[in-house]
């Protein structure tokens, strides 16, 4: 069970460090400013900022319930997340570190244009916040393509959990958000300018977790493929 709460506290911390990774944190960037025309109206900042995590988080419970049970559902691919798990792990978390290092890059496609999510995020009514939350959720970048499909997912396979760990992610994904929309509910204007030093602290929290990936990722596959210990 404690191994179980500190894998969902992971989820939690990957979700935050996406939220504040450079191509997510534009997207919450263009959220904030369409709260932030809301500033007057302290109570609609704070529900607007609820509304927009509440759909980010909803987004990743439904594509990790999908993926997770898509998986364990085929009884070949169950039988094979079994038993060689934590094998596969150890390289996957190895190439995630590296991809949050910048050793290893490469680009998707948007599903939606930044430009385009801008101009929604500035032009959208508040009943819209949720669906603009769904909207950013599924504009996956490297960074958090990396952190979502080959750390979160993994990780919520090997404990069987298709709703607290992607609820957890999703839920720091949309925190910054929270905060400074709770920020503006309690007159706290100034806090605007913290949030844009995001990108700073951003580098080295990143180049941090990288590292501690690549290092479980070395100890897993010590550990779990070659058998040394």
């Amino acid at each position: 069970m404690t191994l179980f709460w500190l894998s969902a506290s992971s989820a939690f911390w990957l979700g935050l460090l996406t939220a504040i990774s450079p191509c997510p944190l534009a997207t919450n960037l263009a959220a904030i400013s369409f709260i932030g025309r809301k500033i007057n109206k302290p109570r609609q900042a704070f529900f607007a900022g609820a509304a927009y995590t509440l759909g980010r988080s909803l987004t990743y419970i439904v594509l990790g319930a999908v993926l997770v049970l898509g998986l364990t559902a085929i009884p070949q691919v169950s039988w094979f997340l079994q038993k060689y798990m934590n094998q596969v792990l150890g390289p996957l978390l190895i190439i995630v570190g590296m991809v949050l290092l910048e050793l290893i890059q490469f680009e998707l496609p948007a599903l939606v244009g930044n430009k385009r999510m801008e101009k929604q995020a500035e032009n959208s009514g508040f009943w819209s916040s949720g669906l603009l939350g769904v909207m950013f959720a599924l504009s996956f970048c490297p960074v958090s393509a990396a952190l979502f499909f080959g750390s979160l997912v993994p990780l919520s396979v090997k404990h069987d959990s298709f709703f607290t760990m992607p609820l957890l992610y999703g839920i720091g994904t949309g925190l910054p958000v929270m905060a400074f929309a709770l920020a503006i509910a309690l007159g706290a204007k100034s806090v605007a300018q913290a949030f844009h030093r995001l990108s700073r602290v951003e580098l080295w929290v990143r180049r941090g977790t990288g590292l501690i990936f690549i290092m479980v990722g070395i100890y897993f596959c010590l550990r779990f493929i070659f058998v040394l210990f």
